[in-house]
């Protein structure tokens, strides 16, 4: 159909409104396209530069700062100090062996490292900062720092890094950090990925490790801006970790402090609980270790001295080292005989020097015999034939019983490292272990403290400390956690009869303060800290009869590791005990020459606070006894001072 003009006019007047509005669309889209080029060429052309040049977003994780580690008063024990180190990580460069060659110029680092950071980066994952030298100086930092644009991938960094400001003081117990092995990391089902980080150190010993997850903390995140070099440009985000917790331990640095000094060049185990509520004191093991060795690396010509030194170190003997505990086990004995009505504490023993059983000589200390004794006397001098008689009344399993329900051959539940259970045998232990019948042979050498029965100086602390108290007290080492006190529950009645701890406290305190008293050169002389305790001396070797016949061989005339172990342990005040303290010397050679001259120093130090008045010593001694405390170069109270607390 033929369109008239007025529809052709129309029609064109519609075309031409349509072909304006998209024009004018399009120039608005050129314009805009237009100004955004412009700004972008022109005002944001450097960040887009930094995209093209191959910039991409990083996630590096922030270790937290570890926690504190304080005494009871609030002396720092391990704390963390300023650490600079560099890292590289794989990812951000291509040629690993010219940036190690290049780094090489800048920090020493010898052929056998480099070849050894080399594999460790190749191990890792290509995205995880691998430290390549830790603790370098401020000139060795700056350097590297400077260079870093040449050095893509490498990375100068300021940490944190554990320290132990005590030295070797508090070793044993706290332990030490080191490097994340592979080893830590096959025990741990899911590790955290703190522990993947190459040189990210953990708990390997002690508090550090039994602690290990409340000390370490959480990571925190750092979101960085790298170019294609691997060089961070900037930082785009922080979120930082949460710090680990603080733990405070129930020890006394000045008196660990004093116990480690006292026992000089012995190899030896000093420990002291509170009697009231279980808190341990002190827990010290000579000699002692340097535990920032281990942080820092130690050196294998130190390593091998620790190894091969025979009175071992590095071995904790207050909670590791297992003695035949002597004497001082006839406690053990005397209590179970009166629990079970076997004796009275009058009823007497004649001691004529050694018992015939079974067709066998078992000999006392004393060769020509101690004649008639009761059950105080027989703890007083000691008397060996007295137990001899009391343990084939009572039976071992009773006695064991006994041992038990005083601590002994139970695990101490205490966040140290191998803490020993003990030994506290019975028939069908012997029966299961050996395969054999239980002899009397065993219940007389176990009744005072020999042949099978093994104690460590912390089993003969508890013992002491439940003996004094009459509850059965648990150790305690962890006061608080940031701030929060650990519970402690009230202790239970030991559940022995009141009249036969008596008994046996009466017995313990003649063995100090007594006419024959065996302990009598270590007594105190101030009346209000009166001390009761007992001495112990282990065989380490058997005696046979050709020996004795002849003359038993003294200690001074055998080699040390052939001498007798000297054991004591003590409680006071006598009529208000507070603390309880056991020490072992090994191959001491004798309890009451060895062990408790220690042991009532360290009571003293206790007691007192800190070094004590001199009329608490016999006036005969106070002369020697002056002398010793200023070889011994205690640590000045007023010096200890929480330096490097802070977490920065």
């Amino acid at each position: 159909m033929k369109q008239t003009e007025r529809t052709v006019r129309e029609s064109q007047i519609r075309i031409t409104r349509r072909g304006l509005m998209l024009g004018g669309i399009q120039a608005a889209v050129i314009g805009t396209l237009a100004m955004r080029m412009r700004k972008m060429q022109l005002e944001e052309a450097d960040n887009y530069r930094m995209l093209a040049e191959g910039n991409s977003v990083k996630i590096r994780l922030i270790p937290p700062a570890r926690g504190l580690i304080y005494d009871r008063n609030g002396v720092l024990l391990a704390g963390n100090e300023q650490n600079y180190r560099i890292t590289i990580t794989r990812e951000d460069t291509e040629d690993l062996e010219k940036v190690i060659s290049d780094l090489r110029r800048l920090i020493p680092m010898t052929p056998a490292q480099a070849e050894e950071m080399l594999e460790e980066l190749r191990k890792r994952p290509p995205t995880v900062p691998v430290t390549v030298a830790d603790r370098v100086t401020w000139e060795e930092f700056s350097r590297v720092a400077v260079n870093a644009p040449a050095l893509p991938g490498v990375t100068p960094e300021v940490g944190l890094s554990r320290i132990y400001p005590r030295g070797d003081d508090c070793a044993h117990i706290l332990g030490y950090v080191g490097p994340v092995s592979d080893y830590d990391l096959s025990k741990i089902e899911n590790p955290d990925p703190l522990l993947m980080i190459p040189k990210f150190q953990l708990g390997k010993l002690g508090v550090e490790a039994k602690l290990e997850d409340d000390l370490r903390g959480k990571a925190g995140q750092r979101r960085v801006e790298v170019n294609s070099a691997g060089r961070e440009m900037r930082e785009l985000g922080r979120r930082e970790g949460t710090p680990g917790e603080n733990v405070q331990l129930t020890i006394d640095y000045q008196l660990q402090n004093f116990c480690l000094k006292r026992l000089g060049d012995e190899s030896a185990a000093v420990v002291v609980m509170d009697v009231t509520n279980g808190d341990v004191l002190a827990c010290s093991s000579a000699p002692s270790f340097d535990a920032n060795l281990f942080v820092r690396g130690i050196s294998v010509k130190d390593y091998r001295e620790l190894t091969q030194d025979d009175h071992r170190p590095l071995a904790d003997k207050s909670v590791q080292g297992l003695y035949p505990p002597g004497s001082t086990y006839k406690m053990v004995t005397a209590l179970a005989a009166l629990e079970e009505g076997l004796v009275t504490p009058e009823e007497t023993i004649y001691c004529r020097g050694f018992s015939e059983i079974a067709g066998r000589r078992f000999h006392c200390w004393k060769r020509a015999g101690h004649g008639y004794l009761n059950l105080s006397q027989s703890l007083e001098q000691s008397c060996d034939c007295y137990y001899y008689e009391l343990s084939q009344r009572v039976g071992i399993d009773k006695t064991s019983a006994m041992a038990q329900r005083l601590g002994l051959g139970i695990r101490p539940d205490l966040p140290m490292s191998a803490v020993q259970e003990g030994l506290a045998p019975t028939k069908d232990w012997k029966r299961s272990r050996y395969g054999q019948e239980w002899l009397i042979g065993d219940t007389i050498n176990a009744s005072i403290g020999q042949g099978y029965v093994l104690a460590s100086p912390m089993h003969l602390a508890i013992m002491t400390a439940r003996l004094a108290s009459g509850k059965a007290l648990q150790p305690n080492l962890i006061r608080s956690e940031n701030g929060v006190e650990t519970p402690r529950p009230e202790a239970a009645p030991l559940g022995v009869r009141p009249e036969n701890l008596t008994y046996v406290r009466r017995g313990m305190n003649a063995v100090v303060n007594g006419r024959h008293a065996t302990a009598g050169r270590s007594k105190i002389a101030k009346a209000e800290w009166k001390m009761a305790g007992k001495t112990g001396t282990s065989q380490v070797r058997n005696i046979t009869a050709a020996e004795r016949a002849r003359g038993v061989i003294s200690n001074s005339q055998l080699p040390w590791n052939r001498r007798d172990h000297a054991l004591f342990v003590c409680y006071a005040p006598v009529d208000n005990p507070k603390y309880a303290v056991s020490v072992v010397v090994e191959h001491g050679s004798g309890g009451s020459t060895a062990a408790a001259p220690i042991g009532r120093d360290v009571m003293l130090f206790a007691l007192a606070g800190g070094k004590p008045p001199m009329d608490a010593y016999p006036s005969s001694q106070r002369g020697r006894i002056q002398t010793m405390y200023e070889e011994l170069d205690l640590v000045d109270p007023a010096t200890v001072q929480n330096a490097g607390t802070s977490r920065a």
